[in-house]
C-alpha cells in the first residue's frame, strides 16, 4: 500500500440529482423556518428561497463563471428562475406523468440515496488512532530504502550515445547536452529525474544508476526506450514523510476504503441474479429464446457505484459580456457509468 495510491473526493457532486429534481420542485421549509429562509424570487407565484440559491451555487461549483458578489448571486437566481419556468411549462404538458420521466426520476432518487449512504459511511471510524495505524504500516517499510538523484540523456542509437559520452569525457556540461540532445520530456530540465527508488525505474536503468557513485557518468545504457547516458548527482536514505504532511492523504485513503468495504458487505449479503438475454437464431431471424438466470460473477469485483461528478451534463458556462453574465440554460443530463472499484495498488512505475 502507498499513501499516494488512493484518492476520493470527500463529497462528490450531486449535480445530476439536484438539477433533475429542480425541474419538479423546490424545497418548501416548515412555516416557522420560512423567516430564516427568505424568498428571493417568485415564478408565476412559486417561490425560490435563499436555501435554493445556496444549494444551486454549491452544485454548480466550477461551472460558475468567474464573477463575485451580486453578479454571482444574480447568475444563480436567474438559473433557478429559468429552471422553474421551464419546469412549469413541462408540467402543463404533463411531461412529468410519462413512464420515461418517472423512470428517470426514480433513477435519480436511487443515485441520491446511494450518495447519501456513501457520505454517511465515508468517515465512519476515521479517528486519529486509525490514521496513525495506517501511517505506521505505510512507513515501516521505508526504513533503509535508498533513493538516487540522477540526470540522463536519452537518444535513439548507440552511436549517438557514444558520441555524447565522448563529449562529456572532454568536459562538456551534462545539463546543457541534455537540453540539446535528449529526446526525453525532461530534457528542458537538463535531464533531471529528481530522487527515485530502484523499483521506480526499468531494471536496466536502475541497476546502473544505483551502482554509480555520486558525480560519476555511465557508459551508454540500453533500455526499451533507447540509449541513456546517466549521471548520478546524489544518494540518500528515503525520507519518511511527517504524519501531518500526509494526514489528508491518509484520510482520503480511509474514506475510500470504508466505502469499498460497505459495497463489498452489501454485495455479500444480497442475492444478485442477472437475467441472460435471449440469443437469436443464426442468420439474424427474430427468435424468442428462453432467458435464463445467471448468478452474479464471483471473480473480479464489479464497479462500486460511487457517485460520479460527470453523471449529468453540467450547465454551460456563459461568456461574460459588457451587459453582465448571461445565465446558463438548464439542460438535461445523461447518466454516467459507475466509477471503478477503488484500488490500493501502488502508482505506476516510472519508465525512463
Amino acid at each position: 500500500m502507498t499513501l499516494l495510491s488512493t484518492t476520493l473526493p470527500v463529497r462528490p457532486l450531486l449535480r445530476a440529482g439536484l438539477l433533475a429534481l429542480a425541474a419538479t420542485t423546490f424545497f418548501v421549509p416548515p412555516a416557522g423556518a420560512q423567516d430564516a429562509d427568505p424568498v428571493v424570487a417568485t415564478v408565476n407565484g412559486a417561490p425560490i428561497r435563499q436555501s435554493d440559491v445556496t444549494a444551486a451555487e454549491e452544485e454548480l461549483g466550477a461551472n460558475m463563471p468567474p464573477v463575485m458578489g451580486e453578479q454571482r448571486r444574480d447568475y444563480v437566481i436567474t438559473f433557478l428562475t429559468d429552471t422553474l419556468l421551464v419546469s412549469q411549462a413541462a408540467e402543463k404538458q404533463q411531461l412529468g406523468d410519462t413512464p420515461e420521466f418517472k423512470r428517470k426520476l426514480e433513477m435519480t432518487r436511487k443515485k441520491l440515496l446511494t450518495q447519501a449512504l456513501l457520505e454517511k459511511e465515508a468517515k465512519a471510524g476515521i479517528t486519529d488512532e486509525a490514521m496513525r495505524t495506517v501511517y505506521g504500516e505505510a512507513t515501516k517499510g521505508m526504513a533503509g530504502q535508498k533513493e538516487t538523484h540522477a540526470r540522463h540523456i536519452l537518444v535513439e542509437t548507440e552511436d549517438e550515445a557514444k558520441k555524447i559520452a565522448a563529449d562529456l569525457a572532454k568536459g562538456a556540461d551534462f545539463a546543457a547536452l541534455a537540453k540539446e540532445k535528449s529526446k526525453d520530456p525532461g530534457a528542458s530540465e537538463g535531464g533531471d529525474l529528481g530522487y527515485f527508488t530502484k523499483d521506480q525505474m526499468v531494471p536496466e536503468f536502475a541497476e546502473v544508476a544505483f551502482k554509480l557513485e555520486p558525480g560519476k557518468i555511465s557508459d551508454p545504457v540500453k533500455t526499451q526506450f533507447g540509449w541513456h547516458i546517466i549521471k548520478v548527482e546524489d544518494r540518500r536514505d528515503k525520507p519518511v514523510p511527517e504524519f501531518d504532511k500526509v494526514k489528508d492523504q491518509i484520510e482520503q485513503y480511509l474514506i475510500r476504503k470504508n466505502q469499498s468495504e460497505l459495497i463489498t458487505k452489501l454485495r455479500s449479503e444480497a442475492k444478485i441474479e442477472k437475467v441472460a438475454q435471449a440469443t437469436p437464431p443464426a442468420g439474424g431471424a427474430g427468435g424468442t429464446g428462453t432467458p435464463g438466470v445467471v448468478p452474479a460473477p464471483s471473480g473480479a469485483p464489479a464497479p462500486v457505484p460511487t457517485p460520479n461528478p460527470s453523471a449529468g451534463a453540467a450547465p454551460p458556462v456563459p461568456t461574460p459580456s459588457a451587459g453582465g453574465v448571461a445565465p446558463p440554460v438548464p439542460t438535461p443530463g445523461s447518466g454516467a457509468a459507475p466509477a471503478p472499484t477503488p484500488s490500493t495498488a501502488a502508482p505506476p512505475t516510472r519508465a525512463k
